[in-house]
Parts: C-alpha cells; structure tokens; sequence
C-alpha cells in the first residue's frame, strides 16, 4: 500500500479533520504520519500514530501567549499580526523539519494544511503529488475582499518566504503554496461557502470529518439529562473553541447574564474561576466538553464562528449565533447568515440581551433549523473522512480515479 504524510500546525481545528482521514487511510491498509510538533499532536492523534517532529517542541504555552497579544487586534491588524508573530515564523521554522521527514518516511502523497506553508514548499520542491488540507473555508472565497493592499501584502510575504528558501517560477507565487494546483481537501460543501471559489484548483468538498475525540470523563452528564431539571428547557451551548477562551471573559459574562435564571439551560465553556461568586442553578461552566457528543443534546450555539465548531454544529441541524473576534471568523460568521443557519452579533459589544434575543429568534423561527438541516444534508451526502480519503487515494502514483 501507499505512504501518506501528514503537515500540521500546532492548532487543534486545524489538525482534528486529519485524524479522521489518516484513521480512515490506515483502516484501508495505507501507512499513515504526521508532521508538526509532538507535544501539541500527540493529544490529538491516536496512541500508535506515527508523529515525526517538525523541529525542536514549541513552547506549551505559545498559542495561549500569540492568543493574549492579539487581544484587541481586528481586521487588517490582526491578520498581519497572525502572519507577522506565528504563521510566518512557524513557516520558516518548519521547512527543515518537514523536508527530514519527508526523506525519512518517503511518502506518496503529502497532505498538507493550508496554513503550514512550509509543506507546500517542500513537496513542491521534491516533486510529490500533494493535498491543500483546507480546514477553513475563508482561503476557498475572497478573504481579502476590498482590501487589495491586504492582499498584496500576503502576496509579498508569500513571495518573499519562498524566495528566501529556493523556490524560482511558479513554485514561489502566492497561488502555488497557498492552493495545491492537484487537489484541495475542503471540509465544508457549497451550500455553506457558497460558489464563489477563488481557486482554480481541483476542490472535493468531503464536509466535516469527525474523529474520535478526548472524551473528558469528569463531564457532570447526570446535569444535562432533563429528569435533573424541574423543566427541562432548550439546551444552549456557548464556546469561542479552544483558542479564544482566554479573550472571552466579558463575553462569558453577558452569557452567563442572558441565560441564567432565564428560559434555557445553558453549557459555557469557560474557566469556573471566571465566576468566583456562582452561576445560576440552570448554567453550566465547564473548562472543556466533549463538543461532538454534547451537540446531540443541544438546541442551538453561540459560537465565535470557528470553521470546525460552526460545521460540527450544522452537522447536527443546529442553527448557531456567531460573534466573530478575528482571523477568518468574520468570513465564516458571513457564510452562516448568508446559508440562512445562524444570526450574527458583535463580540466585542454584545450585550446579554442581543445574545438572548438572537437565541430565542434562531430557536422560534424555522426558518433557522431548516437552512441548518439543509447543510446537514449536504455535509452527510458529501461523504467526510472516507470521501476525503478516497481523493487523496486518488493522488498515488499509477493510481486514476
């Protein structure tokens, strides 16, 4: 059978739709790795997956550090600092690590998330069919629409990275390491990110591929059962995903102001200590949940508008209410209100009542649950980890779809 490798950043939406395609692969007999940074992938990945380092460990707590000073940054800003502070450093980092891996594991094909860029070199380089692993719909659409100068300067930075490690000709345009000019693994479908691709290259939108996740056994599940409630009401979710917690205290607070006491029961991922004093009796705070197990119980979600927390939740036929904060959350927040699934409110000037309102209008009008069931059905007929794995088979050379 085939090798496949596996290109990660240290970022966990990013990295969980692999393990449901590298399970999948190895289930159909293909050796399966992963290339990043073991302490942040191993949590992740299954206990015999083969992690090969990208370089020396990061810092265990570098994405809380890059997530606490990016705190107020929005727009332009914000994408200049993510590239500035973490992307283009960790691109920089990575390219002599992933080309040791690939001349110690010698894959067929190499898969490789749209923000390691360093992978897109690599394989490009060394001349192996390889994936664009789109883990986020914003790259798919225009992110940088009506701010050409955003544009051109990603386009430089792109460039300027390429150049600086070899790359001449095509191989070092934006274009080429941003898109695989072979395949692009999409986990979303059209029905969400819309049609208006920015990309010529060959898309298979699989939908969300879901993998068997940390099952936090100390989650209380005896309180969201209803026979633990006088009367059971909706159950609402609220989660900025796991990256954005710590910006969220006055966030956090407007929810726990909105829900407690109020018609619904309501989960808050957040850390208790935010909340020294209590919550109300029908308000859980948790530090972490099971997300995947706990949306069959749930009505509807706030959310930051996440790309993996928003499909998780259309999976289920649940229509969210989205409060961007940076990055491609924006884009993702305008692809749930433009699909019809969700409202969207202002993270930084939300206020309890713009959160309960939205909630009780996503809940009461229909109209919200029918657009969201019809992302459902997309995301089911789009096939997930066995549809995205029977692309990527498709890549193997001598092999033809």
């Amino acid at each position: 059978m085939s090798r496949f490798l596996f290109v990660v950043p240290p970022l966990t939406g990013h990295t969980n739709p692999t393990v449901a395609v590298g399970t999948e692969l190895a289930a159909r007999g293909h050796e399966v790795a992963w290339c990043g940074y073991p302490g942040f992938l191993r949590p992740l990945l299954p206990p015999d997956a083969v992690v090969i380092p990208a370089g020396e460990d990061l810092p265990a707590d570098l994405v809380g550090s890059i997530e606490l000073r990016s705190q107020g940054l929005r727009g332009a800003a914000a994408f200049k600092f993510l590239w500035e502070d973490f992307l283009g450093p960790l691109a920089h980092a990575m390219v002599g690590g992933v080309d040791a891996a690939v001349s110690a594991f010698a894959p067929d094909v190499m898969v490789v998330d749209q923000q390691t860029v360093a992978g897109a070199l690599i394989a490009r380089r060394r001349g192996i069919p390889w994936a664009t692993s789109a883990t986020t719909s914003a790259d798919l659409v225009d992110p940088f629409g009506g701010l050409p100068k955003l544009r051109e300067w990603s386009d430089h930075h792109l460039s300027s990275f390429a150049a600086a490690h070899g790359a001449t000709g095509y191989d070092a345009t934006p274009q080429a390491l941003r898109f695989s000019d072979q395949l692009v693994v999409a986990f979303t479908t059209p029905e969400l990110v819309g049609e208006a691709l920015v990309t010529e290259s060959p898309v298979a939108f699989v939908g969300p591929a879901f993998a068997g996740r940390p099952t936090h056994d100390d989650f209380p599940w005896e309180w969201i059962s209803a026979e633990a409630h006088e009367q059971p009401a909706p159950l609402v979710l609220v989660s900025l995903g796991t990256v954005s917690t710590d910006a969220g205290e006055r966030f956090f607070r407007a929810a726990v102001d909105a829900f407690g006491d109020g018609p619904y029961r309501a989960v808050v991922v957040a850390p208790p200590e935010m909340f020294p004093a209590g919550v109300p009796a029908n308000v859980l705070v948790c530090r972490r949940v099971p997300q995947v197990t706990l949306l069959a119980h749930v009505s509807a979600v706030v959310s930051h508008a996440g790309h993996n927390t928003v499909c998780e939740t259309l999976a289920y036929g649940i229509p969210l209410v989205v409060a961007p904060i940076r990055d491609d959350q924006p884009v993702v927040a305008a692809q749930v209100v433009a699909a019809g699934a969700g409202i969207r409110v202002k993270f930084a000037r939300v206020r309890p009542d713009d959160l309960r309102n939205a909630v009780d209008a996503v809940l009461t009008d229909p109209s919200f649950r029918f657009s969201a069931d019809r992302i459902a059905t997309s995301f089911r007929a789009a096939g997930g980890a066995a549809s995205a794995a029977s692309h990527l088979e498709a890549l193997i050379p001598g092999v033809h779809p």
